[in-house]
């Protein structure tokens, strides 16, 4: 399979798996993944969370590791062909 270039749109607080797992193997296989974030820049950091069923009843909701926004939203959107 060819690589690919695959945009991931993101934000503040997104649940950490839903960036990290994809990301990584998306990358494993060889794919370009360009993380963004709306008013955010490439070199930022997002806060991811983490959500647990410790008791059950319902779940908590724990900060997670940092994400990096690694393209500016607004050069991604001047390259939407790309993707």
């Amino acid at each position: 399979m060819p690589a690919k270039k695959i945009l991931m749109l993101t934000g503040e607080f997104t649940e950490e798996y839903e960036i990290f797992v994809y990301q990584q193997a998306m990358e494993a296989v060889g794919h370009t993944v360009h993380v963004v974030c709306p008013d955010k820049n490439a070199g930022d950091v997002i806060k991811t969370s983490l959500h647990d069923f410790e008791g059950d009843q319902t779940y908590t909701e724990k900060l997670g590791h940092y994400a990096l926004i690694n393209k500016t939203f607004a050069d991604a959107e001047k390259q939407l062909d790309q993707y």
